[in-house]
């Protein structure tokens, strides 16, 4: 009979999702996992069937003291590549950071992107502040999977572009975000691709291909983010919209004085151990 101690040390780790998007969550201050060790637990952690499963691992910090900063995250998307930010996984870490003490109810993350200021609400959801959108390039007319699309850019801590549509529900989003995602015009970090219906100047209707997970997902704060700043600047929408993603979730986005502010749930599904050596992980 195998005994739990016949698998080797154990790492606790919590998953959680925020609208559909979700993410294996470790606690690094226990951990103590150098950072040129983390692209390859990301990898191998959230292959779905072979380790837990998700389209990102997330590591926490104390952030060093007099940075500005409660928290400090390494965020790893599912193939491995590091991401400067992500709105559903800020929420995410955002809560489970209270949940954890590493920080109050009102605290500050420090990305790759900059400062993410973020706060628990007592309703159990998480409001955070992007950093502020940069970059805005509207307008760009690409030839992309054989199409002619009107594509809006704009990066909301990562990139995005933003293709509106009459009825998102046809779009074809795994080819044609696979064509925006890898366009040259995006090159060479590529970008995350949107597909935007306004619904009405309160509510849009997202699709995401995001990069890094290389596929569709159920959700994407900053593509949401991103989704309501193109759709402002273009007369589309009022400064604060509604964005339901492809999971059914509900997103807020608020636009005030140049700050995004970024609203949803954020849930813990899970929380177990995890055993590096029998995925093949090194650092432990």
């Amino acid at each position: 009979m195998c005994t739990v101690s016949a698998l080797g040390k154990g790492v606790a780790f919590h998953k959680m999702q925020g609208c559909g998007n979700d993410f294996v969550i470790i606690d690094n201050r226990e951990l103590r996992l150098p950072v040129e060790h983390m692209r390859e637990w990301a990898i191998k952690v959230c292959r779905k069937c072979f380790g837990v499963g998700a389209d990102g691992l997330i590591f926490l910090e104390q952030a060093p003291a007099g940075s500005g900063a409660d928290v400090l995250w390494h965020f790893y998307n599912a193939d491995g590549s590091r991401a400067e930010m992500c709105g559903n996984g800020a929420r995410c870490a955002s809560k489970l950071s209270s949940l954890l003490g590493l920080a109050g109810k009102s605290h500050v993350l420090s990305t790759d992107a900059g400062p993410v200021a973020c706060e628990v609400l007592d309703n159990g959801q998480v409001k955070v502040r992007l950093t502020p959108a940069t970059d805005l390039r509207p307008g760009q007319e690409l030839d992309a999977a054989g199409q002619k699309l009107t594509v809006h850019f704009v990066n909301t801590g990562v990139p995005h572009a933003v293709v509106f549509l009459q009825d998102v529900s046809l779009a074809d989003v795994k080819r044609l975000g696979n064509a925006v995602r890898f366009h040259e015009a995006f090159a060479p970090k590529g970008t995350n691709a949107n597909f935007v219906q306004v619904k009405d100047s309160g509510h849009l209707l997202l699709r995401t291909y995001e990069r890094g997970v290389e596929d569709e997902t159920y959700a994407c704060g900053t593509g949401a983010c991103a989704s309501a700043v193109i759709a402002h600047s273009l007369g589309l929408t009022g400064p604060e919209v509604e964005v339901t993603t492809t999971g059914g979730e509900v997103l807020g986005v608020s636009l005030a004085g140049g700050d995004v502010y970024l609203r949803g749930a954020a849930e813990v599904c899970f929380s177990g151990q995890l055993y590096p050596a029998a995925l093949g992980l090194p650092g432990v």
